[in-house]
């Protein structure tokens, strides 16, 4: 039985410790939609050694494009997809214009932590036991913010100060609005 509703991809976006995992699978596993964690496909491909030899132009350019094929087939199918990925506005351009191919609607969920000491918090000391990948210091989390500033293009924003209920809830409203 095929679904009436249009096929979406949701895509959270963020820096790290913001939440953005924690409520893509949570989104994921409420509309029933496979959620691709670029950490998670990363982490799958460190141990064969191919991530050691990429500059970062290329590593990005293979991360986004992954992520992209596996939208993509999931839209070909007529199915809905969630991305966790810290993305840009042309990453988010592209993928919005690829969803509308396929009469999908994109979603950009911005997730964000006000609390900068709450924010801290949740880097610090946090395991993720993601395969193959490694944990991140509060450094890295300041870098991200100087190579991905805020988002222009339409999106929604939850606040991690916020319950991850409450955020959930709020995606999904949007998701079903």
């Amino acid at each position: 039985m095929q679904d009436s509703k249009p096929s979406r991809v949701v895509v959270f976006t963020g820096l790290p410790g913001t939440g953005k995992s924690s409520l893509a699978e949570q989104v994921a596993r409420a509309i029933q939609a496979p959620a691709f964690a670029g950490d998670w496909l990363m982490g799958a491909l460190k141990p064969y050694g191919l991530l050691d030899r990429l500059d970062r132009p290329t590593y990005l350019a293979m991360y986004y494009n992954l992520l992209h094929t596996l939208i993509t087939r999931q839209l070909i199918l007529g199915q809905s997809a969630v991305v966790d990925c810290l993305i840009n506005d042309d990453t988010a351009g592209r993928w919005r214009d690829d969803a509308a191919r396929y009469d999908a609607r994109l979603l950009v969920v911005e997730c964000v932590c006000t609390d900068i000491e709450l924010h801290r918090s949740r880097i610090v000391g946090r395991k993720r036991d993601i395969p193959g990948w490694h944990e991140i210091g509060w450094d890295h989390v300041e870098r991200m913010r100087t190579e991905y500033p805020p988002l222009a293009v339409s999106h929604i924003t939850v606040d991690a100060v916020n319950s991850i209920d409450d955020n959930v809830r709020y995606v999904l409203e949007q998701i079903n609005s």
